[in-house]
């Protein structure tokens, strides 16, 4: 039906329903979030009170199905929320987003076991994570991660080292990316994907500080001599971690691009609020042309992301092989915001040099985005190589 809208499970939502949900995210943050942003952002400190507010909200279940509790929501459902919660603090829709990749992953391609015993409580908050697939020599080239598991009779034991995770301090959990062999060629084949809950041999480091995402913990993550159950390798199979850990990153890729909508049209908003306020040489700067132009530009570049994303989203739903329109989306998106950041702290001169205003927040945030969940670089790659085999000649 024309006012329904499907994700890829075939579930489906109204177009009322979908409403609704982002009113209701709107009314929180408009209620609960941005009058703290600053305070919590400048101290570096994480959102405990909010994590809670979200957990009531469902929020950690967005894309969970629901047969296990969920909300159930659609991609396309799913990156508007993030895109409106990433318009006031972006740093909020990482603390759920990287604990939905690892949901999917689960969900996608658990055993049955697996789904009801680890779903249910994803959904409350209760086990609350992320993705732990880099570290210290291997970001992009996930192939060359050096963190093993050894069959030990029911059980693996994992040793070696992954960093940046997100949520790897306030979380109990990861999706936890390990070879299983280290001499099998191709690489990719001997890649396995635990889920690791915190226990005896699962330690944290520091957190890492950042130029901006902050509030969100990222950290070192240290196992040594982990054990770990049979039954937490999900899919019950070794060697397919690597295609499960890239089916979750369409959705993260997703998820980065909306991020950068919301990030380029917070940018948008306050530059244009600000040429209407500010006067020089007896009116308004947005009447002046070199200000009406940099404006022209950042609309339509948020208006250019914000419909790759759907694009993307759509295509997700509909169960199609994204990683091209995910890339397309994940690219200009979050190419936007880094734009759109810095004209609006031009835009606003001195003011937006300022810690007083949200303004150089959006040019320490944006950058993450076009590093984040694959670097813009390969995503150029993948689009280029997806775009030849779909267009063979």
């Amino acid at each position: 039906m024309e006012n329904e809208i499907h994700n890829r499970n075939g579930a489906s939502i109204s177009i009322e329903d979908e409403n609704q949900i982002l009113d209701s995210v709107q009314k929180w943050l408009d209620r609960d979030v941005k009058d703290k942003v600053l305070e919590l952002d400048h101290a570096d400190e994480y959102p405990h009170e909010m994590v809670e507010q979200m957990k009531v909200m469902g929020l950690f279940g967005a894309t969970i199905s629901q047969a296990y509790g969920g909300m159930g929501l659609p991609s396309s459902t799913y990156a508007k929320v993030v895109t409106l919660i990433s318009e006031v603090w972006m740093s909020l829709t990482g603390i759920f987003n990287s604990h939905l990749i690892m949901a999917s992953a689960v969900e996608r391609f658990g055993t049955e076991e697996q789904k009801q015993r680890l779903l249910p409580r994803f959904v409350t908050g209760e086990l609350r994570g992320g993705l732990a697939l880099t570290e210290p020599d291997c970001g992009t080239d996930l192939q060359a991660i050096r963190t093993h598991a050894v069959a030990d009779g029911d059980d693996y034991i994992i040793n070696g080292t992954k960093t940046w995770i997100s949520n790897g301090i306030e979380g109990n959990c990861v999706a936890l990316l390990v070879k299983t062999d280290m001499d099998i060629e191709p690489r990719h084949k001997g890649m396995s994907l635990f889920l690791a809950e915190k226990g005896a041999g699962f330690s944290v480091g520091r957190k890492l500080k950042k130029l901006g995402y902050k509030g969100i913990d990222s950290a070192e993550l240290f196992f040594e001599d982990y054990h770990i159950s049979r039954d937490n390798l999900i899919g019950g199979v070794e060697g397919a971690g690597f295609v499960q850990t890239m089916g979750g990153l369409e959705l993260g890729r997703i998820n980065v691009a909306a991020r950068g909508v919301g990030v380029a049209n917070a940018a948008l908003k306050d530059a244009t609020s600000y040429a209407q306020i500010r006067y020089t040489m007896g009116k308004p700067i947005g009447q002046h042309q070199a200000i009406q132009t940099k404006l022209g530009d950042m609309a339509t570049r948020c208006q250019a992301a914000r419909l790759l994303v759907e694009d993307a989203a759509r295509a997700y739903d509909r169960g199609e092989r994204c990683d091209m329109e995910a890339g397309m989306a994940k690219l200009f998106a979050s190419e936007a915001a880094m734009e759109n950041a810095a004209e609006c702290m031009r835009i606003h001169g001195a003011y937006g040099y300022s810690q007083e205003l949200h303004v150089e927040r959006y040019y320490r945030d944006a950058p993450l985005m076009c590093i984040g969940e694959g670097t813009n670089e390969m995503q150029r790659i993948i689009i280029a190589k997806q775009l030849m085999a779909r267009n063979p000649v």
